[in-house]
């Protein structure tokens, strides 16, 4: 775990060190409760990567207390690990509300994982925040809408139609015959994808693509060659969708061995990590997905006033690994926690709390998260571009994730143009 040594050498050259709140010493006063549930191992396990460096900056920055209405009060953190498991996150959850009493539960990574445990949230009207899952499969696949939302659960993060523009937007560059092949699992985010109304055919088809579906595919398996072939029968000169990353690995190996060779593969979940691409040897150059978080996000914390490129460094100074999505996004849970809690008052009032969420517009590591004016219930929608992996032959590292694709995100700047695969 990192120390505070660690992460103030990166931020030494002018950048603001965790004691982000000069606080009186803490008196006597009723400790606050955080929850924090994540997968980190399972199949989910690289969205967890960096849960431990995340914590360990955000302990130290709450090492004080939070002082609210005059009195500090201590910050207990209470992880725990789902094992990329959907009834277990529904266990844990039912744990931090019933024995651990936590006041707030947060959560990231998967609908697999912020479903359950969003729902046992609601059902036990604890308030919770949640991150890293398209708000679409957040909220209907939980029997909601934008209209009605929820009524203590909340979610930040972009939305299908973010995405699909994302990708479309990079697609738009290269000459293709607009087909596209969709990669959906049997799982919440395959529902999500795939779904006639809100998923990516209703939000392709104004952009003139056309999806050609997979059909349900089990989670885990090792033969892709059903899906490869419907693929190819239909033509397909792209494939998206959002499997897990040992399931795009199994499946990306056997398309290239079975002559399969669409022009463009923007794939979701599965190849946001390093770690992920690298087990694809050569064959993950020029793969593409979005970018909800890198170095080059021009954003800082709340909480420690590190910008996004000096956190992501103190992230690979520490830990000796390189930079990876769900560290901003985990981070920003935490920002998004204190500042509510803060504005809540006394501890302990669940409604208050929920109230503070509502209310919120908070300038975070990921973007301004903002439940105060959105025009969707309960859902606070972040900015996203796209990118695609790099080899890097004489880098430090296997390959680089550049942004591609920024139209949808202007502040963040682009480093390259798209580029079609190459076999």
């Amino acid at each position: 775990m990192p120390t505070r040594r660690d992460v103030l050498k990166v931020s030494a050259a002018g950048a603001l060190s965790f004691a982000a709140f000069p606080m009186p010493a803490i008196a006597q006063a009723r400790t606050i409760k955080l929850g924090y549930v994540s997968p980190r191992s399972g199949p989910l396990a690289l969205f967890g990567q960096a849960d431990e460096f995340v914590l360990g900056t955000v302990k130290s920055a709450l090492d004080k207390g939070l002082q609210i209405g005059g009195r500090v009060f201590p910050v207990e953190i209470v992880s725990k690990d789902t094992q990329s498991n959907s009834n277990r996150a529904a266990e844990v959850t039912s744990e931090l509300i019933l024995s651990d009493k936590v006041d707030l539960v947060l959560v990231s990574s998967a609908p697999e994982t912020v479903n359950p445990v969003s729902d046992q949230c609601e059902l036990n009207g604890t308030p919770c925040i949640s991150t890293v899952a398209p708000w679409q499969a957040w909220m209907f696949n939980r029997g909601s809408n934008p209209k009605t939302g929820f009524e203590s659960t909340f979610h930040f993060f972009w939305g299908l139609e973010d995405i699909m523009s994302v990708f479309a937007n990079m697609w738009d560059t290269v000459t293709t015959n607009r087909k596209v092949g969709g990669l959906f699992p049997n799982d919440e985010d395959g529902r999500a994808w795939s779904d006639d109304k809100n998923g990516i055919p209703a939000l392709l088809g104004p952009r003139n693509y056309g999806v050609v579906p997979s059909g349900f595919y089990r989670n885990l398996g090792d033969d892709f060659s059903a899906v490869i072939s419907k693929f190819k029968d239909g033509g397909c000169e792209i494939v998206s969708g959002a499997p897990l990353p040992p399931d795009f690995t199994t499946f990306w190996t056997q398309a290239r061995q079975q002559g399969f060779r669409p022009k463009a593969a923007s794939i979701a979940k599965a190849i946001l990590f390093p770690a992920a691409v690298e087990a694809l040897g050569d064959a993950g150059h020029n793969l593409s997905s979005e970018i909800w978080w890198s170095p080059f996000h021009p954003f800082r914390s709340s909480l420690s006033g590190l910008s996004a490129g000096e956190y992501a460094a103190a992230y690979s100074q520490a830990t000796g690994k390189q930079w990876t999505q769900p560290i901003g996004f985990a981070h920003a849970l935490f920002e998004v926690a204190a500042d509510v809690l803060k504005r809540a008052g006394e501890p302990g009032d669940a409604g208050a709390i929920i109230a503070a969420i509502s209310d919120t517009s908070l300038d975070t590591i990921v973007g301004k998260v903002d439940w105060k004016n959105s025009a969707i219930k309960n859902v606070a929608k972040t900015p996203l571009v796209g990118g695609q992996w790099r080899r890097t032959p004489n880098g430090p590292h296997a390959y680089d994730l550049v942004i591609t694709s920024n139209q949808t995100a202007p502040e963040i700047p682009a480093g390259a143009d798209f580029e079609e695969l190459t076999y």
